[in-house]
C-alpha cells in the first residue's frame, strides 16, 4: 500500500449502481414516450444484490410514486432473514 493510495478514489458496487441509476433517470427524461425502464432496473438490481444475498425475483420492487410535483423512484428489497439460513 502506497502512501498516497487514499487519494484514489475507489468506487464501490454501490456508488457505480447508484451512477447507472442516475444516468438511466436523467435519459428517460430527457426522452419522451421512451421505454419503460422499470423492468430492466429491476433486472439489473436483482443480478446486483444476488452476487452478496441469495433472493428470490420477487424480492426487487421498482415503482414510480407521484408526490406533487415531483417523480420518487421507489425500490423496495425483501431481504432473507439470517438468522434462519443460519439455523
Amino acid at each position: 500500500m502506497g502512501l498516497f493510495d487514499f487519494l484514489k478514489a475507489k468506487k464501490n458496487t454501490a456508488s457505480i449502481a447508484k451512477d447507472r441509476l442516475r444516468i438511466i433517470i436523467a435519459q428517460e427524461r430527457s426522452t419522451l414516450g421512451g421505454r419503460d425502464y422499470l423492468p430492466l432496473l429491476r433486472q439489473e438490481l436483482l443480478e446486483v444484490i444476488r452476487k452478496y444475498v441469495s433472493i428470490d425475483a420477487e424480492a426487487v420492487k421498482v415503482d414510480v410514486v407521484k408526490e406533487g410535483d415531483h417523480d420518487i423512484l421507489d425500490i423496495s428489497v425483501a431481504l432473507p432473514d439470517e438468522r434462519a439460513s443460519a439455523a
